[in-house]
């Protein structure tokens, strides 16, 4: 994955998280994955597609989610419930929808988020795709967000129609 692709997801993520939750975040590493497997408690994915393609995987442990879900819906949270599945949902769609601005060049559309609640699982990234990991903290806890992009053939843009 080419390092330019990166950091509109970095930016986006201390965005989103300052504007729509009040909260400060900090990255607090970077590495190289052959797969993924989260290891938090609720993970939403967002495919992206265009002159570049795969997939977003944000991972937060629970009580980042809850207290998104609390600063966003107001109320208490104490379950991953639907509304929570709703919250990490739409926060993969913005973040990934922020950084997608940025990458304007690559014109790319995103898919639908899905939400993974538990543990043991994995996510395969495109063959060839070597998700850069983004682990973060922030005052309710760590979460982390995988990318991982790889640039399309020139001809799987022709439509023909």
């Amino acid at each position: 994955m080419r390092a330019e692709y990166i950091n509109p997801f970095i930016e986006s993520t201390v965005d989103v998280f300052k504007t729509m939750l009040g909260a400060n975040v900090q990255r607090t590493g970077l590495s190289v994955n052959e797969t993924f497997c989260p290891q938090y408690d609720i993970t939403g994915i967002i495919g992206l597609s265009g002159k570049a393609h795969g997939d977003v995987v944000i991972s937060f442990e629970a009580d980042v989610a809850l207290e998104a879900t609390r600063t966003l819906m107001g109320g208490t949270y104490t379950d991953l419930d639907e509304d929570v599945v709703d919250t990490v949902g739409e926060l993969t769609n913005m973040i990934a929808g922020n950084a997608k601005t940025q990458l304007q060049s690559l014109e790319m559309s995103l898919a639908l988020p899905t939400v993974i609640v538990g543990h043991n699982h994995s996510i395969r990234f495109p063959s060839k795709v070597k998700p850069l990991s983004l682990p973060f903290h922030c005052e309710w806890g760590n979460f982390s967000i995988e990318v991982g992009l790889i640039e399309s053939p020139v001809d799987a843009h022709i439509v023909i129609g």
